[in-house]
């Protein structure tokens, strides 16, 4: 039986439920908020999806598979490969526009965690995204933005910490911007390992030194 068509696509209904879940915590949140959203009735949605928590499944599951689109839109936006990595740090401070907007992030973070079927789909979206920063930073070793004894692997996985634990933190302090809070803990990761290019000149002004001591 073929499921009754609307006057939006699933990808309307879902960009309508994110903006639903953005003012309401998966307590309050009910299927006539997204379909006010999505500008259809929760009639039509629940023909359509056969419940909120359908329609939030469907919603997780294509988040679940939604990295390697996001990192290819950040890669075309920045050339370098560190820059991509920080442009998807600044990305997430999208879950906390306010501290409120991010306690209500996390309240669908805890709800997730506690729900099977939501956390396979969380952790597929997980690895996906450590799999893409480590790719970036083994671009930015080949570049030259890295140093090449770094273990990147290593790195992926204390990058993605960082910025989670940073998003954490700040919510706790609220002293400025996410963004802001967030990217000066990635650098923070990052400082030790960058290859800092080398002063004009300082090959051939060692090598004159190296000259004058054989001379003497």
């Amino acid at each position: 039986m073929s499921r009754p068509r609307l006057k939006v696509t699933d990808e309307d209904v879902f960009a309508a439920a994110q903006r639903a879940m953005s003012r309401r915590g998966p307590h309050e949140l009910i299927l006539a908020d997204i379909a006010r959203e999505a500008g259809v009735t929760a009639g039509r949605l629940v023909q359509r999806f056969g419940s909120k928590r359908a329609l939030l499944t469907a919603l997780s599951e294509r988040f679940a598979g939604s990295a390697s689109a996001v990192f290819a839109g950040l890669r075309a936006a920045n050339r370098a490969p560190l820059a991509t990595v920080r442009a998807y740090a600044i990305c997430m401070a999208d879950l906390a526009p306010t501290p409120e907007a991010l306690l209500r992030n996390l309240a669908y973070l805890q709800r997730d965690l506690t729900d099977d079927v939501l956390r396979r789909h969380l952790v597929e979206n997980a690895r996906a995204t450590r799999r893409e920063i480590k790719s970036l930073l083994r671009a930015a070793v080949e570049r030259g933005e890295l140093r090449r004894t770094v273990d990147v692997g290593t790195l992926a996985r204390t990058v993605e910490t960082v910025i989670g634990g940073s998003l954490m933190s700040w919510a706790t302090y609220r002293d400025g911007k996410a963004a802001d809070w967030i990217a000066r803990d990635l650098e923070a990761v990052l400082a030790p390992w960058r290859k800092r290019p080398r002063p004009r000149g300082a090959t051939a002004s060692r090598g004159k030194r190296d000259d004058k001591k054989l001379r003497r």
